[in-house]
């Protein structure tokens, strides 16, 4: 006869899944299968709770689940098998009522924070890390991720393999790194995280501007990083620019589907909530941890959000933050976005300099929010030939559908 305990919801799933895979393979030491026995304890509480009830600790059950079907599967070496299921044997009898040895405070949150550097492995390609982390630590499927990121389940299935395999083949262990490691480590967290976001808030591909769950997943997932590492300052960063950024979301589409761009949305529709905790977020990182990109990112987007309207935008202080951010962590991307400012503040002849500087660079030259700057600094500037043809270059050059039919919108007004 089950016990009472939480109602199972996908929150509940996605928050102690990192937790049981941590745990599995803090103690066993194997990547791959202790992935595979999560989620086979996972299937079996799929099974038995709707009949059973729900433990009143549900990890504690899937930890006792899961270690099972792992010894289970190392039967072979029949010494080992015997040693782990000592091991697995002291996780009391009625767990599934007591107070878990895993509760929050206890070493489950060094697991989370050690499996996410381990899917982040420097080893491992950005796409592979980005699959990873979304399955081991994130509890999506490799349905749901492969119908993120529009690729064929096999094929996700096939790249999250692949990246576990290459994790074993480095030796790499369950194990903190070392101490003077962790900042790197982490600074690759953080930039898988901020691509998921990015992905999920502009589409790089399809029909759909955003990906709602990507990007819900992403700032989860970055929360739990915050609960774990309360005093750094660039998580902190990177949480406010993500809540300043979804934010906007309500008002970035019309009501007929169509990207709307941020001079015109209605600031009435921006979620309030996520602004005043953005900006309590950047503003006490910025008051008493080490300056990092995430925060001056955080910080311009702040401004944007706090002004009343796109006319009373400060971007006097917007263009000082982007002279700080290229100081900080310079490239292409972030000088393209300097070139707005500085068109803002001394006029588009300003602007378009510097782009003509960065139409030189092959990392952005053919990237279409170059040419879709370029087209909108030439319309202030009333040269409105060239600006059509820039737009229209800019709609041919992007993937995503509704961009592309943004920028042949604004081509045809001109």
């Amino acid at each position: 006869m089950g016990v009472s305990g939480p109602v199972v919801t996908d929150d509940l799933w996605r928050s102690v899944t990192p937790q049981v895979i941590g745990a599995l393979v803090r103690r066993y030491r194997d990547f791959d299968r202790a992935e595979e026995a999560a989620q086979e304890a996972l299937l079996a509480a799929a099974a038995q709770w709707p009949e059973e009830g729900v433990p009143v600790d549900p990890k504690a059950w899937l930890i006792r689940v899961g270690s099972r079907r792992l010894i289970d599967a190392l039967r072979s070496d029949e010494a080992r098998a015997r040693r782990e299921l000592a091991d697995a044997t002291r996780v009391p009898a009625d767990s599934l009522v007591a107070p878990s040895p895993y509760a929050v405070g206890s070493s489950e949150q060094d697991d989370t924070l050690t499996l996410l550097l381990l899917c982040c492995h420097p080893a491992l390609t950005p796409a592979a890390r980005i699959a990873l982390t979304l399955r081991a630590v994130g509890g999506l499927t490799t349905a749901e991720i492969a119908h993120a990121f529009l690729v064929p389940e096999a094929t996700m299935a096939q790249r999250i393999s692949r990246a576990k395999r290459q994790i074993r083949d480095t030796g790499a262990t369950f194990v903190m790194p070392a101490p003077d490691d962790v900042p790197d480590r982490l600074r690759e967290v953080l930039h898988v995280l901020y691509l998921v976001f990015t992905e999920g808030h502009t589409a790089s591909t399809g029909d759909a501007l955003h990906r709602i769950d990507l990007t819900a997943e992403a700032i989860r997932l970055t929360r739990q990083v915050r609960t774990l590492l309360p005093d750094d300052g660039e998580v902190a960063g990177l949480l406010a620019l993500m809540l300043l950024t979804e934010a906007r979301r309500p008002a970035r589409t019309s009501a007929a589907g169509e990207l709307v761009p941020l001079a015109e949305q209605d600031r009435t529709r921006w979620d309030t909530a996520y602004v005043r905790e953005g900006v309590a977020l950047v503003t006490d990182a910025l008051t008493r941890t080490r300056l990092g990109p995430y925060q001056v990112q955080a910080a311009i987007a702040a401004v944007h959000d706090e002004a009343p309207s796109a006319a009373e935008t400060d971007w006097e202080q917007v263009l000082a933050l982007y002279g700080l951010l290229e100081q900080l962590a310079p490239g292409p991307v972030v000088t393209l976005n300097r070139a707005v400012a500085l068109a803002m503040v001394e006029g588009p002849a300003a602007g378009l300099a510097v782009l003509a500087d960065l139409e030189k660079d092959r990392r952005v030259a053919r990237h279409h929010r170059l040419h879709a700057v370029r087209a909108h600094l030439l319309e202030l500037a009333g040269d409105t030939e060239q600006a059509r043809e820039s737009y229209l270059l800019a709609s041919r050059l992007t993937t995503s559908i509704p961009e592309q039919d943004h920028l042949r919108r604004k081509a045809e007004a001109l």
